[in-house]
């Protein structure tokens, strides 16, 4: 499977390992870790990637040993890279900033592509509400810090409705479900699986997804030591993550098939939140690093988080004090 990819990702895979080994010198060669401890979500390619095996064969004869830790969202999952018990996980375009934004010492080492379809604010199927202008002053659940944190502020801009006119009640995805079924709030900020689940489970009807209104990318992340420590690990996640990612885009339904075990969701539901999924990883570029610079702004200019940030100082030339790194 891994010979099946472009040889341009070989390039950039091998782009990445040099630019970390130039900008720390035989760090390679000291402190090696031989452990890597992964964060990941109930859906996603690192749930398959966990389920396959594919990765420990790869890191086998390096004598890395893999560790996958469980996070019922992004926030929570960079949480713990920030205090350091997770070196490695995958994320939507939110939590890197409210993390970075908290002194989180991370870099962004890839992406997928844009999957704006696969979020959206939900409405019970009896809901008398049909446009997002009907949400002022109506109770909005959603996981703060979360990739929907920012579709929620774009879709009210959109619909000419402040942000602090709405009643954000921050919960997890588990427990907004309940509150949603239990009808404690009118709406629902979520993303998949959960949105496909609410949907074939409950009949919840979507009142506005993405489309046209966010990109939605999935990020890789790694904490800044760990990846100058052992960049040719790192290398070698994102090659696995870009071949199961190639797998799953062509075979959605054994890849439903294979994610049921992991998360204990129906076939025709998973098959609908993969769907609409972004397929691919590719080394993140300036055009989406400026796309996360304008979420950035946006929840800076709203107070959601204390202070700017420049979301470059999270890639390899930066630096976790803003300054930029030296060669």
């Amino acid at each position: 499977m891994r010979n099946s990819l472009p040889a341009t990702f070989h390039r950039t895979i091998m782009a990445f390992i040099l630019a970390l080994v130039v900008l720390t010198p035989f760090t390679l060669a000291q402190n090696a870790d031989n452990v890597i401890r992964i964060g990941y979500q109930k859906y996603g390619t690192l749930v398959l990637l966990k389920a396959r095996g594919s990765l420990e064969k790869r890191l086998a004869p390096l004598h890395v040993e893999v560790k996958w830790t469980e996070f019922p969202a992004g926030p929570q999952l960079l949480e713990g890279l920030n205090v350091g018990s997770i070196d490695f996980g995958t994320v939507g375009e939110a939590p890197p900033i409210f993390a970075q934004a908290a002194g989180a010492d991370l870099i962004y080492v890839g992406n997928e592509p844009a999957a704006s379809a696969a979020e959206a604010i939900l409405v019970p199927k009896d809901s008398p509400i049909k446009t997002v202008a009907e949400l002022k002053g109506k109770k909005v659940a959603l996981n703060k810090g979360s990739n929907v944190h920012f579709l929620l502020v774009k879709l009210l801009e959109k619909a000419g409705v402040q942000y602090k006119d709405i009643d954000a009640v921050f919960l997890t995805p588990a427990d907004a479900r309940a509150a949603f079924e239990r009808g404690s709030v009118d709406a629902w900020a979520i993303w998949e699986p959960f949105l496909a689940a609410a949907q074939t489970q409950t009949g919840a009807r979507i009142l506005a997804d993405g489309n046209g209104v966010v990109s939605n990318h999935q990020f890789f992340l790694a904490s800044r030591p760990y990846a100058s420590k052992r960049a040719d690990v790192v290398a070698i996640i994102l090659e696995e993550v870009a071949a199961i990612d190639q797998w799953a885009k062509t075979n959605q339904k054994d890849a439903a098939a294979a994610l049921q075990p992991q998360i204990g969701l129906d076939q025709a539901t998973l098959e609908l939140a993969l769907s609409r999924g972004g397929y691919g990883v590719t080394p993140v570029n300036d055009a989406v690093l400026a796309e996360q610079q304008r979420i950035a702004d946006a929840f800076y200019d709203l107070k959601l988080i204390p202070k700017h940030i420049n979301v470059r100082d999270a890639t390899l030339q930066g630096t976790s004090t803003g300054t930029q790194a030296k060669r």
